[in-house]
């Protein structure tokens, strides 16, 4: 059991870093606008994508529990590099098939995440449960993290630098090569990258070694998945606390990640350049170093309502900071979000995976992960509401970058009125009880 529990551990954070750590995060925003697509659309893209997961999240995590965790982790590593071999690949010459490819590139990419999502953590922690060592996850949560930032680090540098044609043609001067570096070849080469990693998580996944609860040759009915998924269902709506930490974190980390997709537009707009996008993303990334050890003493020792107090509070502090778009200093209030994002990750893993069984825990977790990506959905379908109604009623141009930084003042005032009526209806429903 030792033996295993230390693979999957190792395991279980190799494949949060290849999974996560993407080289076009830097330029999110800015890669799908480049690639000839509008705002609205992008907005439109990522509304596809979280409702694939929202779809496939809880089946996928019923399957986990009565199939095994394994399996589902060797499929979202496939997943990952079908969806990068579709986007890296995708042809730009015409707007409408472009955004077709984009849109199974986000359907993948949504099964993907909706594969992941409870199976990684369930093993995991089952692993060390089975050791006799789930006192160590929190630790566990907080190497990972670590280890996820520095990689991330790696990852936001480099996928700056080679979106940059210059940087590119000059580094591939330094080596005597007569390269024409254009933007059409360096628009593809944070994807390439990343399919590069997609494929040694795959390898990663294979590796793994699941329980010995599951029967290998079992093939489960729908109905047990169903049954399953009435059941991990039925128990959160009995367990006030999981329910709770599950309707909190998914507000959070909604309303905190539409913006932190958009931050590539936002370091533009406070006049910062695009080979900087990817020190800006590095630089966020190290920030976790600090976060993640300040996460788990508050998980270990403080409640939950404090925690959320903290994500509070750094929530409206970068929301009302980034309103004002000040240049280049307005990038210090993109701290408190990112460091928001990180401690609503951590809680949430740490909380359901503590109070769930093991027979129910990847279902469990999957419906947290449903509501995570059901709130960024339809954050994302209010914030392209908000941009039409915005351009309709004050006459400003789809397009334009006053669009965006007049819609950027609303993530304030949504989120403060959103923790406000958060906090008076768990009251209301008595559901404080850790």
């Amino acid at each position: 059991m030792e033996a295993i529990a230390r693979n999957n551990t190792r395991r279980f954070i190799l494949f949060r870093v290849l999974f996560n750590a993407r080289f076009y995060y830097p330029v999110f925003a800015i890669i799908f606008l480049d690639f000839g697509i509008t705002l609205g659309q992008f907005a439109l893209l990522n509304a596809i994508w979280a409702a694939t997961i929202i779809l496939a999240e809880v089946p996928s995590g019923a399957l986990s529990d009565l199939l095994g965790r394994k399996k589902l982790l060797v499929m979202t590593s496939s997943l990952m590099v079908m969806e990068m071999a579709v986007w890296a690949f995708a042809p730009r010459g015409n707007p409408s098939v472009l955004f077709w490819f984009l849109a199974v590139n986000r359907f993948l990419s949504g099964l993907g995440e909706a594969s992941a999502s409870g199976s990684d953590e369930a093993l995991a922690y089952e692993s060390l449960e089975d050791a006799g060592r789930e006192d160590e996850w929190s630790n566990v949560l907080e190497r990972t993290t670590k280890y996820q930032s520095v990689a991330f680090m790696v990852a936001m540098v480099t996928g700056g630098l080679v979106y940059d044609p210059g940087l590119v043609s000059s580094v591939a001067g330094w080596f005597g090569l007569e390269w024409e570096v254009t933007k059409d070849i360096t628009l593809r080469l944070p994807l390439f990258l990343t399919l590069a990693t997609g494929v040694l998580c795959w390898i990663n996944c294979l590796g793994f070694v699941d329980s010995g609860d599951h029967d290998e040759r079992a093939v489960p009915s729908v109905g047990d998945a169903f049954r399953q998924t009435f059941g991990a269902g039925k128990w959160i709506l009995r367990t006030p606390f999981a329910l709770a930490v599950i309707v909190t974190g998914a507000f959070a980390d909604s309303v905190v990640r539409m913006f932190v997709t958009l931050g590539a537009e936002y370091y533009r707009l406070i006049q910062y350049p695009e080979f900087a996008l990817g020190l800006i993303g590095a630089g966020m990334a190290l920030l976790n170093l600090v976060v993640a050890p300040m996460a788990r003493r508050m998980v270990d020792q403080r409640s939950p309502g404090y925690v959320f107090a903290v994500v509070s509070v750094l929530g409206a502090a970068g929301f009302f900071g980034v309103s004002w778009f000040v240049p280049y200093v307005g990038l210090v209030f993109m701290v408190p979000l990112f460091a928001a994002f990180t401690i609503i990750s951590f809680s949430l893993s740490f909380y359901l995976n503590r109070v769930t069984e093991k027979k129910m825990r990847a279902t469990v977790l999957s419906f947290k992960g449903m509501a995570l990506n059901l709130g960024y959905g339809l954050a994302g379908v209010l914030y392209a509401a908000l941009l039409r109604y915005l351009s309709s009623s004050r006459g400003i141009a789809a397009e334009s970058d006053e669009l965006f930084m007049v819609s950027t003042g609303w993530f304030g005032p949504c989120f403060v009125a959103g923790v406000v009526m958060l906090v008076v209806g768990i009251r209301v429903c008595g559901g404080r009880g850790r």
